[in-house]
């Protein structure tokens, strides 16, 4: 089993990919209702890296894993449904991490991993996924 700062880590290097990736896709889409969940999400994404680089230090880490200069990009991203499905991927790919940081941590970690797993998986229905029992896992 990982120990909670290991997870912690793995975590802020998936929220880096997240908001490099919801940035390139807002670049990608017009002014709407896509637009506006794709500005939500990187808002979101943003607000949880910056919780878990506060979080790692308080712990003692200190040097957490920061963000790589570029990441590779979804293929598709030409069109508006492209967009949405590697949207959805992200946000697919933020509940499976928040899901193992729920079973990794306790106390206020594992409440803020609920949270935010809680709000990766309605984020999911913006971009066309359904709803499940048990999202990320």
């Amino acid at each position: 089993m990982s120990t909670p700062i290991s997870t912690l880590r793995t975590g802020l290097v998936a929220e880096h990919a997240a908001v490099y990736l919801l940035g390139v896709l807002a670049s990608r889409t017009a002014p709407g209702a896509l637009a506006d969940a794709l500005a939500d999400s990187y808002t979101a994404h943003r607000a949880v890296r910056d919780a878990l680089i506060e979080r790692l230090s308080a712990l003692g880490d200190a040097t957490p894993p920061g963000a790589a200069p570029a990441y590779d990009l979804p293929a598709g991203l030409g069109t508006d449904s492209g967009v949405r499905a590697a949207a959805l991927a992200i946000e697919q790919r933020a509940c499976s991490g928040y899901g193992d940081q729920v079973a990794a941590t306790t106390g206020a970690d594992r409440v803020a991993a609920i949270g935010w797993l809680g709000a990766a998986a309605v984020r999911q229905l913006s971009f066309g996924g359904s709803p499940a029992e048990l999202p990320g896992l």
